[in-house]
């Protein structure tokens, strides 16, 4: 099954416990992009529209693309009172819309699920001239060299997920990639921000946060009941409360 689709699978839960962005990080974007009413907005994954409202209350004309079915209907629900607000349930790839149309294309954690060939051409024809490109990505991390119970959670996920790869909580390798390839599709005018953030989880809340993402609800029964059950444990043993770090990156460009 296409992984993408895992996250279909349990809508509420994913709505409840993915997190959220930063106001800083929509303020940035509303003032590179210069997005208001009268200017049309395309959102590729909207999944349970964590990104989307600050968005729609700009009044622009905001069209969602949504993969699952359940999450697109969901979605559709959820910001029913926008009349500025669409959503289309189909994939970025085989979406239609006019070329030089759209003043902004975004996506929220969603944007590296789409085949890189495809999806930096396919957005810069549909933006108009100078229309922008705004991806962030929330990315979080749960260790920290001087606390027991992260150090011990990262040793559980090393028994149940040895090949997993590991976390850099500020990896440049991977912002400097995308700030090359972004440059390299002919974008201009690339700036790029960090923010962080901290959440605090009793362990029952960290375990639901965990089914949320794609690579923990596809992991084999066993692993993943054994994996979770260690990890409860853990977070139990520390006053049953676990501190995660987000750090969110972003990168904005022109056409």
């Amino acid at each position: 099954m296409d992984k993408r689709l895992t996250f279909n699978e349990d809508v509420e839960n994913y709505d409840k416990w993915r997190p959220t962005y930063c106001e800083e990080l929509f303020e940035d974007i509303m003032a590179y992009s210069q997005i208001g009413q009268g200017k049309k907005a395309l959102e590729i994954g909207i999944g349970t529209g964590q990104a989307t409202r600050p968005f729609l209350n700009t009044g622009c004309e905001l069209t969602a693309i949504e993969l699952g079915k359940d999450l697109a209907a969901y979605s559709k629900l959820k910001f029913q009172e926008y009349k500025n607000f669409t959503v289309c349930n189909t994939a970025f790839e085989e979406f239609e819309y006019p070329d030089d149309s759209v003043d902004l294309v975004y996506s929220a954690t969603a944007f590296h699920w789409i085949p890189e060939a495809t999806s930096y051409p396919k957005v810069s024809k549909l933006l108009k001239t100078n229309g922008t490109l705004a991806l962030f990505w929330n990315r979080p991390f749960v260790a920290r060299e001087n606390d027991e119970l992260h150090q011990n959670i990262q040793s559980i996920y090393q028994k149940y997920r040895p090949a997993n790869t590991k976390i850099i909580e500020n990896d440049t390798e991977r912002y400097n990639y995308i700030l090359k390839t972004i440059q390299g599709y002919g974008f201009r005018n690339v700036v790029f921000k960090l923010y962080h953030l901290t959440r605090r989880f009793p362990s029952a809340d960290y375990i639901a946060l965990l089914n949320s993402y794609s690579d923990h609800r596809s992991m084999p029964s066993a692993a993943k009941e054994g994996l979770e059950a260690e990890i409860k444990e853990a977070i139990m043993n520390f006053g049953d409360v676990l501190s995660v770090y987000d750090t969110i990156d972003l990168y904005l460009a022109r056409k």
